[in-house]
């Protein structure tokens, strides 16, 4: 596109095109390839395998997840030289995950930060944790 030209969906067409004549075609063998490597996948899908995959979901990843927002209300409890619980059902349902003495928390993964907080709003203070080889990297919301 020309300086002081109108930008328009056909000129910018055109632009790209002339510059770059067979991206569209690589890009879409590309992708095919990989939606036929996604049908294949989902063959091999059983019972068994969605059985597994909701097991290791509820019981380990989710007793993983409450074992680490414990250890860290616990440890951020210690050093503001308090107490800490973790939250109740209704509690829970509002976004809290626990108290670190009369301040509510919601602990989270730093994965949710770029997930956008999904449609969930949570009116409290955030604990944001990455895991690490050596342990847990904390970020504590003020």
């Amino acid at each position: 596109m020309n300086s002081g030209e109108e930008i328009t969906i056909e000129n910018w067409k055109e632009w790209y095109t002339e510059r770059y004549p067979d991206a569209m075609e690589k890009a879409t063998d590309k992708i095919y390839a990989q939606v036929e490597n996604l049908k294949k996948a989902i063959l091999l899908i059983d019972k068994e395998m969605v059985r597994n995959w909701v097991e290791d979901l509820t019981i380990n990843k989710t007793f993983n997840g409450l074992y680490v927002q414990k250890a860290i209300l616990a440890s951020l409890a210690e050093r503001k030289g308090t107490t800490y619980r973790l939250a109740e059902p209704d509690e829970e349902a509002r976004g809290i995950d626990g108290f670190v003495g009369n301040t509510p928390y919601s602990v989270k993964p730093d994965t949710y930060k770029a997930m956008g907080r999904l449609s969930e709003e949570i009116d409290v203070k955030m604990i944001y944790y990455t895991k690490t080889r050596t342990g847990l990297k904390i970020e504590v919301e003020d």
